[in-house]
């Protein structure tokens, strides 16, 4: 009888397990939520809805792309006696506000308010005191350093002519996408994430949304981030999915950001963001335990499975592959997978993303948050000649 090593077969076995539990449930998620991407809306649109807007500018110490910004606001496509642009500053100091007094003096045809707080106190407090002076039926939030194509608001503010849908935001495409290593991974990685996101959106409602466009129907808006998540997007649609409303990633809506070319900013972004997700989804968690959210449950339970859960999955699964290596040598002939530059990409992503999300989730249970605004460091990565190139200003 061929001898068997059973602790080794149960070792094999409980890698498949584990493999199957972290990287192969992401890679399942996304498989089906690309797939979900290519059915055609069941939505009721009406082309020609034209409602009025309130768009809030947040902002601090933007003064080297707030002229940028409200140049690509008034190239905007849309009827200018039904906008209102509010920027809301948050107590700058580089002169930021009389840029935007000076713009607002020569443009006097496009109705721009400015609203400045006396001291900073955060990006969601200054959005939710902005949000009191809005008259607009639909609310719409950009950040300073993002730029929309000329016809978005065309494709885009039709979607709430069909009452079902409470919020829409867009892709984000990067500006400097070919010009580090570090920017061409998050390319891919935010494409990625996009299709998930629209995938979502078909099926149901999405989790991930985008402050380069939030777009939100007043009428059901209580606040900016109503359970303090430290999310001003993403913790923002918790409440619209309590009153099952969908928050929708439309490629309509897409616009234009650059992103840090080192992989140390990346880090502090990505740690930034994923702490504010984790909050996000603890939040999702309590709600969908206490029954209080009866809409796209199936999209927000993998949510918070593929975000909390795998990735201590995936620490396991890394600690058993090395053993698995060190217990029978010849098994390293897996990573000749790796030989494939697109898995390769992705995978080194999904490493990066599981460390993240771990020191995200310890950080929070640790009761660290990330509460005052914080600008990264890519505001000088956004070029005149690369947004004329663009056509956005």
């Amino acid at each position: 009888m061929m001898f068997l090593d059973y602790p080794l077969m149960a070792l094999v076995v409980a890698w498949i397990i584990l493999c199957v539990s972290s990287v192969g449930a992401l890679g399942i998620h996304l498989l089906l939520m690309m797939r979900a991407a290519r059915r055609p809306w069941r939505l009721n649109i009406e082309k020609s809805f034209r409602p009025e807007i309130s768009l809030i500018v947040p902002t601090y110490n933007e003064s080297d792309l707030i002229r940028f910004k409200l140049e690509n606001l008034i190239r905007v496509d849309y009827p200018n006696d039904k906008i209102q642009i509010i920027v809301a500053d948050s107590n700058s100091t580089d002169g930021t506000m009389d840029i935007v007094r000076d713009f607002a003096e020569r443009h006097r045809n496009v109705q721009i308010e400015l609203m400045s707080e006396t001291e900073r106190k955060g990006k969601v407090i200054a959005l939710n005191a902005a949000l009191k002076d809005c008259s607009g039926d639909i609310v719409i939030v950009s950040d300073a350093d993002c730029f929309w194509p000329s016809n978005i608001l065309l494709e885009t503010i039709p979607f709430f002519s069909d009452l079902r849908i409470g919020a829409i935001s867009g892709p984000k495409l990067l500006l400097n996408v070919g010009e580090s290593w570090t920017a061409s991974m998050e390319g891919n990685y935010l494409g990625l994430m996009s299709r998930a996101a629209l995938g979502q959106s078909k099926v149901g409602s999405t989790i991930l949304f985008e402050g380069g466009f939030s777009a939100y129907r007043k009428d059901i808006l209580d606040s900016f981030d109503p359970y303090g998540t430290g999310s001003d997007d993403c913790g923002t649609i918790i409440k619209l999915a309590e009153k099952n409303y969908k928050a929708i990633l439309i490629p309509e809506a897409k616009f234009y950001s650059a992103f840090p070319t080192t992989w140390k900013e990346k880090a502090r972004m990505k740690i930034r963001r994923a702490n504010q997700l984790v909050r996000v989804l603890g939040k999702y968690l309590e709600l969908l335990l206490k029954g209080r959210i009866k809409y796209s449950r199936s999209i927000i339970t993998q949510g918070i499975y593929i975000y909390l859960i795998t990735p201590f999955i995936f620490v396991a699964f890394g600690i058993a592959t090395f053993y698995l290596f060190w217990k029978a040598p010849y098994s390293v002939a897996l990573l000749a997978i790796f030989v494939i530059p697109k898995i390769r990409v992705y995978a080194l992503e999904a490493v990066q993303s599981y460390i993240v999300l771990i020191l995200s989730i310890f950080s929070v249970i640790l009761k660290r948050k990330f509460v005052i605004w914080t600008k990264p460091n890519d505001r000088s990565l956004v070029r005149e000649d690369i947004l004329r190139s663009k056509g956005l200003i």
